[in-house]
């Protein structure tokens, strides 16, 4: 039942919006998935509280017209991710660089989505967020942890970013428009 009405709301958006592309925004909370989204809307940076559910915007970046859905990351909202996977033209999934206690539930998290069918053909942007605070984990640390090098199922692709400031997000955007199926 909720398929059916997502499916409906989604085919009801596309038609009247234009729309080409739906990326899914996903990672754990707190890992500046909002601060990004409206960093690239508006251009700066706003204030943000957790997302409980999601946050939708439509983004144009070089003639690719991208509608992102920013789904909350809490553990209790991690497992309704899969309800947002179906029609999905490429995934951003943010890490919080600074953030080493949670690597490994970051795995898990990247695990689960790897191995999900519905997102079998779905590019992954993975971006290193909070690049900006000395000590934090570099991408080659990221790529190790992730077990990144054995992901021959997709394309992926890892980004450093600052969503404060908007550094390294049109990096990452420009690799995931040249990527998505």
């Amino acid at each position: 039942m909720f398929k059916a009405i997502y499916n409906f709301f989604f085919d009801y958006l596309k038609l009247f919006s234009g729309r080409d592309s739906r990326i899914l925004m996903l990672g754990l909370d707190g890992a500046g998935k909002t601060t990004l989204l409206y960093r690239l809307k508006i251009g700066e940076e706003i204030s943000t509280i957790p997302t409980i559910g999601f946050n939708v915007e439509s983004i144009t970046h070089k003639k690719v017209s991208m509608m992102i859905w920013d789904i909350g990351g809490q553990t209790k909202i991690r497992d309704l991710w899969r309800h947002y996977f179906y029609n999905s033209n490429g995934l951003i999934f943010l890490i919080d660089s600074n953030d080493r206690e949670r690597l490994g539930e970051v795995k898990e998290s990247m695990d689960y989505l790897r191995s999900h069918e519905e997102l079998k053909k779905t590019p992954f942007l993975i971006l290193a967020n909070k690049q900006d605070i000395k000590g934090c984990l570099s991408l080659e640390e990221i790529i190790e942890a992730l077990e990144l090098e054995n992901c021959k199922e997709r394309k992926w692709y890892i980004q450093k970013l600052c969503a404060i400031n908007g550094e390294g997000a049109y990096e990452g955007l420009e690799w995931l428009s040249k990527n998505m199926y």
